[in-house]
């Protein structure tokens, strides 16, 4: 996956938005203003992404490019390199998981609202 890939699909899922909240390198992308995923556009070298806890703990145990959530509460957020230690289709299903998780913590109206897209 490249960064032009990664881009286009989280801007698929509905109501996404893209951001530079924090600097100028790292792109963020947010559903109804929450965050699911974060990069840095210069070097592409990794994506955080948010995880069920012990969902989080199997990835890493199986996974040596998935580790604990750089700058991010290790918990619920994962570093998922993207130097071809974690197939593409992983990357995809854990882009999902991310998204469906701050989905599902929601105001029921807004789950509505991206329901209705």
């Amino acid at each position: 996956m490249n960064i032009e890939e990664y881009r286009n699909y989280c801007l698929s899922k509905p109501g996404v938005t893209e951001d530079f909240p924090f600097d100028e390198e790292t792109l963020v992308f947010k559903v109804v203003n929450k965050l699911f995923a974060l990069t840095d556009v210069d070097d592409f070298l990794s994506i955080n992404l948010k995880c069920d806890p012990q969902r989080a703990l199997e990835l890493r145990e199986q996974y040596s490019g998935i580790v604990p959530g750089y700058h991010m509460n290790k918990q619920h957020w994962n570093t998922v390199l993207t130097d071809g230690s974690v197939e593409d289709t992983l990357l995809y299903e854990l882009i999902d998981h991310s998204y469906e998780l701050v989905v599902a913590n929601l105001p029921k109206k807004d789950r509505d609202y991206l329901a209705a897209l």
